[in-house]
């Protein structure tokens, strides 16, 4: 069956494939238009089980909120100009909207739903990996339900959810509205481990009391002090680590004579409400994933050989 150069564009149009892949895919589908995108489909799978072993670190962290429902997922790439690509965010949008549509239980099932009307998100995004050319990797997403705020850094590189219970009309006010932004701005420029002193479990305590005791053994200007005295020590110093890994204990960033939690305490008293943040996500994009390190000197040795 014979194509034209129309044929071979409108292909490239609807897969986003390069030129020549479009018309040898075409040409290996005797010009049959469905068989050529499934010749580029099957060839986005070997290009995918090609890229297995490479490290995708980059990427985007995207937060979308339909009907009262929010969602948040980190898709990485190998590279940070992937981020930038219209088609990349377009896609990582889409994967957002299956989110929400299906609430999966996991990674696994969000493969298997269905992204459009022909395909699953894993065939998706192994039709990515073939057209942006990078590996492609579906890392994390979390569903979170009611009045929540949200902010991303940058392109991607951090995104925050923060939710609250509150009442329905405070959580329509302008007022509402630039203190909870203010909480989600705070969740994102000060990384913390967990909500409140409530939330540390008691095994995180245990080892920071062990940690600080090993600090004033060897520290000659508590030699001899009575145990009492010792433990009245750490329970002091625990207070520092309160501020560092909770955040509502937190230094207010915009205000530093306040915690969090006594700017979330002086906001409800403003608007006459009851406000209460019940619970904080935080993805960093990359986030304990091994980054391939470049050594530029030696590619340039190479190069030139």
């Amino acid at each position: 069956m014979a194509f034209t150069a129309k044929d071979v564009a409108e292909l490239r149009r609807q897969t986003g494939c390069g030129m020549m892949d479009c018309k040898n895919a075409l040409v290996a589908a005797d010009g049959n238009f469905e068989e050529a995108i499934k010749v580029l489909r099957e060839k986005g799978m070997a290009a995918t089980a090609k890229k297995a072993s490479r490290i995708a670190a980059e990427g985007v962290v995207a937060i979308l909120t339909e009907n009262n429902t929010t969602a948040m997922v980190e898709v990485n790439s190998e590279t940070d100009f992937v981020a930038k690509n219209e088609t990349f965010q377009a896609f990582v949008k889409d994967i957002l909207k299956a989110i929400l549509a299906n609430r999966p239980a996991d990674v696994d099932a969000l493969m298997a739903n269905k992204i459009n009307d022909t395909q699953t998100v894993k065939e998706a995004l192994e039709e990515k990996t073939f057209t942006i050319g990078e590996k492609l990797s579906l890392r994390r997403f979390i569903i979170v339900d009611g009045i929540v705020s949200t902010y991303v850094h940058g392109i991607g590189a951090t995104g925050v959810i923060i939710k609250f219970e509150t009442d329905e009309k405070t959580a329509a006010t302008a007022e509402f509205a630039e203190f909870s932004k203010n909480i989600a701005l705070q969740a994102a420029a000060m990384p913390s481990l967990y909500l409140d002193k409530e939330s540390v479990p008691a095994s995180a305590l245990e080892e920071e009391k062990e940690i600080l005791s090993k600090q004033m053994e060897q520290d000659p200007k508590f030699a001899g002090k009575p145990q009492k005295v010792l433990d009245g020590i750490i329970m002091g110093k625990l207070g520092k680590f309160y501020e560092t890994n909770c955040l509502m204990e937190q230094s207010y960033v915009k205000d530093d004579s306040l915690t969090v939690g006594k700017y979330v305490a002086a906001t409800a008293k403003a608007l006459g409400a009851d406000i209460k943040v019940v619970a904080f996500y935080r993805y960093d994009k990359g986030e304990g994933i091994q980054k391939r390190e470049e050594n530029f000197a030696e590619e340039i040795a190479k190069l030139v050989k």
